[in-house]
């Protein structure tokens, strides 16, 4: 890691009512210090854990929450994927960045489907870690501004309510709890309806993955919707899968059959 100058524009776009606020997980003495020290010189308000259980404290006392997490993947108590898909499971969706000393696409297949929102590798440029958390702060202010701009109303299906703008989501009336990945998939078959959609376009536009070969990913995040969103999953009527081509979603089955 290097120093840089720091950005003429504020860190995050978050507001000029306080500093963004970041949580750094980093068991590395001096890259932690190195990381602490530059973010604050950026504006930032940090907070600093060496371990998951660290990290967990820290989540548990800022009630107000944090605007993105710094995570590395080698912890001492657990891995930082571990710790990533807890954060999603427990229903806390703050921007993860992930990162790890380990390149491989595998790895950071991984790191997307336990729920980051970023990765980087180590070692990396400083300059390109701030602008990565910026983008990725930016990014999260403007799709609070700018979701439900396509789907113009909450989307329903079957028993099932979204709300995109609020990433919320309901089933029966109970809310289910989603992963950014999970919103954002569905996001994409709402907004092609009854088209058939092949893994490799949906590993594109909602993975950002281009020419990966392996599509199981697809498959898993589908299982999940129909898990959640299905009558009967194992007979499902929205989630259709269109052997040797892809899937397409179907908000409404009678209609379509008709």
């Amino acid at each position: 890691m290097t120093r840089s100058d720091p950005a003429p524009a504020t860190a995050g776009d978050v507001g000029p009512e306080r500093p963004p606020r970041l949580l750094v997980v980093e068991d590395e003495r001096h890259l932690a210090a190195g990381l602490k020290l530059n973010f604050e010189l950026e504006g930032y308000d940090v907070d600093m854990a060496a371990s998951a259980r660290q990290a967990a404290t820290f989540l548990l006392q800022r009630v107000s929450g944090y605007d993105a997490i710094i995570l590395d993947v080698m912890l001492p108590d657990t891995d930082g994927f571990q710790l990533c898909r807890r954060l999603r499971e427990s229903g806390n969706f703050t921007p993860v960045l992930m990162l790890t000393a380990c390149g491989t696409t595998e790895d950071r297949v991984t790191g997307l489907e336990v729920g980051a929102d970023d990765y980087l590798v180590k070692p990396f440029e400083l300059s390109e870690l701030l602008a990565r958390v910026r983008s990725m702060l930016r990014r999260c202010t403007w799709e609070r501004s700018s979701q439900g701009a396509e789907l113009t109303m909450d989307l329903t299906f079957g028993t099932a309510r979204i709300d995109f703008d609020r990433q919320l989501a309901y089933m029966s009336g109970e809310e289910v709890q989603l992963t950014r990945l999970e919103f954002s998939l569905l996001r994409y078959l709402a907004e092609h309806p009854e088209r058939v959609l092949s893994r490799q376009e949906l590993q594109k536009h909602v993975w950002k993955l281009t020419n990966y070969p392996n599509t199981r990913m697809v498959d898993n995040f589908i299982m999940r919707l129909r898990r959640h969103f299905e009558p009967n999953p194992r007979l499902p009527v929205h989630f259709i899968a269109v052997r040797g081509a892809g899937y397409k979603f179907i908000p409404d089955p009678a209609r379509a059959k008709g």
